[in-house]
């Protein structure tokens, strides 16, 4: 795999690289905490580890960002924020605030930027995310990294090193923003682990509020209508996945990739030619365009692991590869490989597994 480092400040060319003095004042890493319908999105849990690891190596504090309505248990999110590593958290609320909608998160935001100078504020990469972290990125006029799958601070400037996929996968592209503050990025979810809640941290809570009118906002939020298939494939926080790619051959092969997965309690995954070509729901993608998932085990059929799915689930705790070509890129980073043809060994597998629950279970022992 290729690496590229790319230095880059927000814009002009490349020029004022030395970090202004008023700007030096910038301190502290934030994590946006994004919540719905009285429940944290995991990928805020998952930045508050990797903002505690950035923020100990600068020295400085790790601070959560709640907003919403006036009846939102924001103070009880923010508890458990602190659980996950936050040090403080800013808690805005306002009648404008209940409901996602951009023009007043991201008035809310930029203003507790502007007040309380974050060095470093990372988003989760979800379609709230995404839509906020731009706006925000764009009125402050700073860098934004988005989709990164690393975060480290780079030695020398301490400025934040933000990795992600480029030019379709081919590279990893390293990029930091110099000259401007915060440094923004988006991450997507369960590309950093999950930290370990630690019950007895506390810390502060620094209450705000937002001077904005429903009358100043164009958009109106009418209605909630829920996703009716939102909860039924849970790819990402899956512990086991099936995924199959074109190596199967034919459409009526994969069953033997459900077969597999029924047996095990496991999800379904696809490569991206698989959900193309129409096999599976475009939910299943796994991979740089699709879902990115780090569960305990991943078994890849007949796929070849090209970049582009690798970055979706190389932190799976054990990976094992069935593929018939003995030189396939994943065998390079598969911890089991199993040279042969999926449509034999799948079945067999499937058999194997069945007959060891099935063991297991007459002994007395329950199947996990």
């Amino acid at each position: 795999m290729n690496q590229a480092t790319v230095k880059r400040p927000a814009g002009r060319g490349g020029r004022n690289l030395e970090l202004p003095e008023h700007l030096k004042r910038y301190k502290g890493v934030w994590v946006f905490i994004e919540h719905d319908r009285g429940h944290v999105h995991q990928v805020s849990w998952e930045l508050m580890g990797a903002a505690r690891q950035l923020a100990d190596t600068l020295g400085a504090e790790v601070a959560g960002v709640l907003m919403g309505g006036p009846d939102e248990p924001l103070e009880t999110f923010a508890q458990e924020a602190f659980g996950y590593g936050a040090d403080l958290c800013y808690v805005t609320r306002a009648p404008v605030l209940a409901g996602y909608r951009n023009e007043p998160f991201t008035r809310g935001l930029t203003e507790l930027v502007n007040t309380y100078q974050p060095e470093i504020m990372l988003l989760g990469a979800t379609t709230m995310g995404r839509d906020l972290a731009g706006s925000v990125a764009t009125t402050l006029q700073t860098g934004l990294t988005a989709d990164c799958t690393e975060l480290n601070i780079d030695p020398t400037s301490r400025a934040l090193a933000a990795t992600r996929p480029t030019f379709g996968g081919s590279l990893l592209c390293t990029i930091m923003t110099l000259a401007y503050r915060p440094q923004m990025a988006t991450v997507r979810p369960r590309v950093m682990p999950m930290p370990k809640k630690d019950a007895t941290r506390s810390g502060r809570i620094i209450e705000g509020t937002l001077d904005l009118a429903e009358s100043e906002i164009v958009t109106k939020l009418l209605d909630f209508i829920p996703d009716a298939s939102s909860n039924k494939i849970n790819l990402a926080y899956a512990d086991i996945i099936v995924s199959g790619g074109k190596g199967m051959k034919k459409p009526e092969n994969f069953e033997l990739i459900w077969n597999l997965a029924r047996v095990l309690g496991a999800e379904v995954g696809a490569t991206r030619p698989v959900v193309q070509a129409g096999w599976v729901e475009a939910e299943r993608q796994v991979g740089q365009t699709g879902k990115t998932v780090r569960p305990k085990l991943y078994i890849a059929a007949g796929i070849s692991g090209a970049i582009q799915h690798r970055v979706g689930m190389e932190g799976a705790d054990a990976i094992v590869a069935i593929n018939s070509d003995p030189n396939a890129p994943i065998f390079d980073f598969a911890h089991y490989g199993i040279v042969g043809n999926a449509m034999t060994v799948l079945p067999a597998l499937t058999e194997a597994f069945r007959a060891h629950l099935a063991a297991r279970s007459a002994g007395g022992v329950v199947a996990a």
